[in-house]
């Protein structure tokens, strides 16, 4: 591992912290409040994977599960954090062990049954983002609810009445 390797990205990360908390004031203590995932979280779900492609030889596969969730889960705290969405944001930790199961799965023996939790944990975890997700855009939207109602309103009018003309 080169020195570049490490200075880009924590390079990245700190131009991101500067621009996107422009005014507010800067220290150590920032530093660590706002990028505790990236020093502690990622860090220690790359170990794992390090380990795993390394040290191994590829043969302890169980060391990818806590890899994964680790990783995924830090990637989503990181995200969180930056930009303050927690409330959104929370379904990336179902996400997270379904990454961490399905990194078992593709580098292990590929147990077919670990399929039905990776799919349900997915689907489930997807699912919570498109619902709170599109809670957040109608919210965002209130001044044109009013609008929206009538939309809603003439449109199922309108199915109502092409059905009835079909049907007779």
């Amino acid at each position: 591992m080169t020195k570049r390797t490490i200075l880009g990205p924590v390079l990245i990360l700190f131009g991101a912290y500067l621009f996107l908390n422009q005014g507010t004031s800067f220290g150590p203590g920032n530093l660590f409040a706002y990028f505790w995932p990236t020093m502690f979280v990622i860090p220690l779900g790359l170990f794992f994977h390090w380990m795993y492609f390394s040290m191994t030889g590829r043969k302890g596969v169980g060391m990818l599960i806590p890899g994964g969730i680790l990783f995924m889960a830090g990637f989503v705290s990181q995200i969180a954090m930056l930009f303050d969405n927690w409330k959104y944001m929370w379904p990336g930790y179902i996400l997270a062990v379904a990454v961490g199961l399905f990194e078992f799965y593709w580098f292990g023996n590929r147990n077919k049954w670990l399929l039905i939790p990776i799919n349900i944990l997915t689907v489930l975890s997807l699912l919570f983002f498109a619902v709170f997700s599109l809670g957040a855009f109608l919210n965002s939207m209130t001044h044109l609810r009013p609008f929206m109602a009538i939309a809603f309103v003439a449109i199922g009018a309108l199915i109502l009445i092409v059905r009835n003309r079909k049907e007779e």
